[in-house]
Order: C-alpha cells, then structure tokens, then sequence
C-alpha cells in the first residue's frame, strides 16, 4: 500500500470513526445529491488527496480550490471535463483498485443530469434523458413521413420539379416551419444555460477571461489529452483523431450556420430570393460546411461505437450515438440536395432532409448538443475563478 492510499485511508477512517474502506471514502447522505453526484463526489475527494493528475485539464486545479463537492461544484467539474481519457489510465486508483475511480465515466453520468435538470422545460430534458435516441430518432421518421404523405397526395413523390426543391417547398413555408422551432431551441438552450450559471455564480467577468475562454473552445484545447497528444479511445494509446473530428464537426456547422444567415441577408435585405448557383457565397459555404459535418461526425460515431467502456458511461452511448447520426444525416441529405436538385425522387429526399432537420432543432437544448454550450459556460467560469484568491470552498459555499 503506498503512503498515499495510507493516508487517505486514514483521513477517511478518523472522519467517519471506522475502519477505512471504499465505503467510509463515500460522503455521507446527503438529500442534495443523487447516487451519480455522490460518487463523483467520492471520486473527487480521493483525487483531491492524490493531485497526480494537476496539470492534465482544467478539471483538476479547479476541484483543488475544493475541499468538499456540492452538487454545483459536481455539475460545474463534470462540465469542464472533456472526456480525454488521460487521468483514467494515469491513475493508480483506477479499476480493479478497490477505490474504482474512473472520473471520465463519473462526470459523463453527472453531465447527463446537467443538462435535464437544467433544461427548460424541465420535463421534456428528463424525458429526452431517458429515451434520447428513440424519441430523436422517432421524431425525425415521423416528420419525414409527413412530409412524404404531403407529397404523395400533391402526386409529386418521384417528379423533380423545375424549380428545385423550392418548388415543392417555398420559401416562405419552410422559413414559417423551421424559424420558430430554430428560436424556440436557442431560447430553450439558452433559459437552461442561464439556470446553470446562476446556480454558481463566479464573480465578475473581464475581458481577458472571455478572450481565454473563447480560445479554448475554439481551439478544444483540452480534447488534446493530459500532455498534448491526444485522447484515449481503446486502450491507454494517444490519439488527436477524437480532437480533429469534433473540429470538423464544430466548423462544419459554424459554416452551414454562416451560409443560412448569408441567404437569409441575400433574401431580405438584398432581395435575391434562393435558389442560389454553386459559386454563391451561400452554397459555397453550406458544401464546405456539410462536407466537414459529413466526415467529422462519420469520424466520431466511429469513435464513440469502439471506445472502450471504461471511457464513458455505456448507458450514455445509444443517446450520443442517435444524436450524431441525426446529425450526420441532416449533413449528407442536405449535401445530396444541393447536388441533385434535379433529378427524380427529390421530394423523397426533402421529406428526409426536413425531418432530419426538424427533429435536430427540437432535441437541441436536450441532449448531445447541449454540452457544447453548457461547456463553455464552464470554460468561461473556470477562466473567471482562476484570477480570483486561491480561497478553498467547502460544498455549497
């Protein structure tokens, strides 16, 4: 037994006045934290004895400012971690020690929990919470079909009409069906967010903490791993493959973002309705974006489906997988409409397209999604409380 694991065996045993196992390591009942929350919080207390691990992440000099874990401080911590895999196959503790600490698959249980128990509505997050894949997947087949029975009744499910796809869809329609959805996932995300921040609040903001907290979302300098190589997948091997597939996914969707926000300029403000040619500023940024949407989240379901179990919670996988083959598909439909707007069966891959489309913007503030936006709200957070004083917090200060 080396001296570390004497002493926070001892330290456990005076606390909880008997004999030190991984039993008196777990903090007492407490109503404000579930199972999750208590065993991150378990996990977290032995962490903070050891500190091997302080210069991997974020994640590990923010949980040193602690020396207890309330369910803010587990949400926040869970947040800030990127899932790298490095302090598993780092730690002395991990399985099949006693202790069983696995902080990657502690924080992506408790990350689920954020982003229910935060959303807005709250019911909705707690039923996305439990069946995410089935409801997104379900969501998209039945808008899809709508869309497909529309069409077989307007007698043009195969015909291309010369139009494009704006001839079976106008403009103005698809706007009135997409833009209150679109509005009501970003203020449903963001009512979320807001619950999140001001549970914890860390003080006042500066522009030097947005400017760092801005350049390590944008550059995902933590999914580089605890030294810079990488994350694990498999095995204790580094990899950046994990690093560079979310990057492709991220810009991917930033430019299928900026091409809908110049079309929707060149529409109302410069009055040149859509379509637009293949050289436009619009369809040369939504081909860029769809291509990188394409192959980053190709990349990453094939990451996810052969990471190894102890990298994540399994429980978690069929609602990260749904949410990146849902996003996938909205990628390679919309591609295979701007290239084939022509041909025969368009209205069956419009019918797809949309309800793909559709059923992302209702799941948004739910699931996968989400944790892009509550993580850099912890980004940011972390960047506000590293310049404060170095005062320790005990749970629920």
């Amino acid at each position: 037994m080396s001296s570390l694991e004497a002493l926070i065996r001892e330290a456990s045993a005076q606390a909880q006045g008997g004999p030190a196992s991984r039993e008196t390591l777990t903090p007492p009942p407490s109503a404000s934290l579930d199972a999750d929350e208590a065993e991150a919080a378990r996990m977290l207390r032995i962490c903070n004895a050891c500190r091997y691990c302080e210069g991997f992440c974020a994640v590990f000099p923010a949980m040193f400012r602690r020396l207890d874990f309330g369910g803010r401080d587990v949400h926040f911590l869970a947040n800030l971690c990127h899932q790298c895999g490095a302090c598993l196959h780092a730690c002395q503790y991990a399985p099949p020690h006693e202790f069983g600490l696995n902080i990657p698959q502690a924080m992506a249980r408790v990350r689920v929990k954020t982003w229910s128990e935060y959303a807005w509505p709250r019911a909705l997050g707690r039923l996305y919470r439990s069946n995410g894949l089935v409801l997104s997947l379900a969501l998209a087949a039945t808008l899809a079909l709508f869309l497909v029975l529309v069409q077989a009744s307007a007698g043009s499910l195969w015909s291309a009409p010369a139009g494009g796809f704006y001839a079976l869809v106008p403009h103005g329609v698809m706007v009135g069906m997409f833009g209150p959805v679109f509005a009501w996932a970003v203020v449903a995300l963001a009512i979320g967010v807001a619950r999140f921040w001001r549970d914890d609040p860390p003080g006042r903001s500066s522009g030097i903490a947005v400017r760092d907290a801005a350049g390590d979302v944008l550059s995902l300098r933590y999914l580089g791993g605890g030294h810079g190589d990488g994350c694990n997948n498999r095995d204790d091997a580094f990899s950046l493959a994990r690093r560079r597939f979310h990057h492709a996914t991220f810009y991917g969707f930033l430019l299928c973002f900026a091409a809908t926000s110049v079309a929707t300029l060149y529409h109302y403000v410069g009055g040149t309705p859509a379509p637009y040619g293949f050289t436009s500023l619009p369809k040369v940024l939504g081909m860029s974006g769809g291509v990188l949407l394409v192959v980053g989240t190709a990349g990453l379901f094939w990451l996810n489906a052969t990471r190894h179990p102890l990298q994540g919670a399994p429980e978690r996988k069929p609602m990260d997988l749904g949410f990146i083959a849902l996003l996938g598909l909205t990628a390679a439909s919309g591609l295979a409409l701007a290239l084939l707007r022509s041909q025969p069966g368009l209205p069956l891959l419009l019918a797809l397209h949309l309800g793909a489309v559709m059923a992302l913007f209702l799941t948004m503030p739910y699931g996968k999604f989400a944790h892009g936006i509550y993580r850099s709200a912890a980004l940011l957070r972390w960047a506000i409380e590293k310049r404060q004083p170095n005062e320790i917090k005990l749970a629920g200060d």
